[in-house]
């Protein structure tokens, strides 16, 4: 322990280190200032000055993100990172790892990216869950949709959105719980009450996208706040769909009326999803994101479908989906190459009927386990 004078003149000491920082920094000598910084830090750690250690890293990481050098960027505030986690300062640890985030993101470094991110949001989460869920969620969302960007990483990407959708309206465990029984009365062929677990679930993914406002206040990204109101969209309409198809499977007439009304709320849903995709893919001139790409055909299939159980066509799928997009030839040979695509075409020329093998085919992601079963009824 530091007696009242001693602290003083270590006070002193960092404040001096400070000024000695300011001024390397003012002459563009970030290197050399954060080295002062983080000599002053220690002293603020040494006398339990913890509020001015915040202070001091939150300088840090602005001179940081000054580097013009991205590498030299990357290598610094991984080791300040260290440094504080080591120090078990995990909420300032945190912070960093949101910077580093941001900097991997831009260098299209998917997989540090996702890391920090996540690593970001679990401390912030553990420090104090109630004021940092938000952030926290925002945070495994944005982890999740880097991830996703990776071939190596995809899956993980997939169940870290799910996680961040399930965090911040707290349905995690009951959700598995809801979909493993679904799938299992589907295999049992008892498809009526298979729709009512997934129409459940439906109502979960509908809470959270009622909640996205919220959950997306302090998102600046708008590319990211599109893509999360995309994909809330698309559970609920995916969740629809599979339990107005369980409903058809029943081949029983009372259940026409909600059948149709689960079907027209999917359409209108699977419509504003991929409106939505549509407007981030239009920004890119070139290296489409391949996962965004099989998630819009993806959609505009199970719009197909749906539009096929209900003896509609409210649209032309393939129409609604290339509308606008002319300017993009890139974007529309992207498109067409989706296995999705390929489904959607060839149901608006043959019928569902006719497709139901090539549906087979092509992966459903978790309904990949279901799909036969639910194709088989059709056949």
């Amino acid at each position: 322990m530091y007696n009242n004078e001693l602290k003083e003149e270590k006070e002193i000491e960092a404040i001096k280190l400070i000024d000695i920082a300011e001024n390397l920094a003012d002459k563009g000598e970030g290197d050399k200032a954060i080295d002062e910084y983080e000599k002053a830090a220690q002293i603020y750690l040494d006398i339990g000055g913890y509020i001015k250690i915040d202070e001091l890293y939150i300088r840090i990481t602005q001179l940081i993100s000054q580097f013009k050098n991205n590498i030299q960027a990357m290598y610094r505030l991984k080791s300040i990172i260290r440094k504080t986690e080591e120090l078990k300062l995990y909420e300032i640890s945190a912070k960093l790892l949101v910077q580093l985030g941001n900097l991997s993101f831009r260098m299209k470094d998917w997989e540090t990216a996702g890391e920090s991110w996540n690593k970001a949001g679990d401390y912030f989460y553990e420090s104090d869950p109630e004021d940092y869920n938000s952030l926290a969620s925002i945070l495994l969302l944005k982890a999740g949709q880097s991830f996703e960007r990776s071939h190596i990483t995809k899956d993980l990407g997939k169940r870290l959105i799910l996680k961040a959708v399930m965090r911040i309206n707290k349905f995690d465990e009951l959700y598995q719980q809801e979909e493993k029984q679904a799938q299992n009365l589907i295999i049992n062929k008892e498809f009526e009450a298979a729709a009512d677990k997934f129409y459940t679930i439906s109502t979960y993914f509908k809470q959270s996208m009622d909640n996205l406002g919220a959950l997306l206040d302090e998102e600046e990204s708008k590319d990211t706040a599109l893509n999360a109101k995309a994909r809330f969209i698309h559970f609920v309409a995916e969740y629809q769909t599979v339990s107005a198809i369980c409903l058809t499977a029943t081949n029983n007439p009372n259940f026409k009326e909600k059948i149709e009304d689960l079907g027209r709320s999917s359409i209108k849903l699977f419509k504003e999803s991929i409106l939505l995709l549509k407007e981030y893919l239009k920004n890119i001139k070139k290296d489409f994101d391949r996962e965004i790409i099989l998630r819009i055909t993806f959609d505009t299939m199970l719009l197909a479908i749906i539009q096929t159980i209900l003896n509609v066509e409210e649209i032309n799928c393939t129409e609604y989906l290339l509308n606008n997009l002319e300017e993009s030839n890139a974007l529309i040979k992207e498109l067409k190459k989706s296995s999705y695509f390929k489904i959607v075409r060839k149901i608006e020329k043959a019928g569902l009927t006719e497709t139901l093998n090539d549906i087979k085919k092509v992966n459903l992601g978790h309904f990949e386990k279901i799909k036969n079963t639910l194709v088989s009824h059709f056949q």
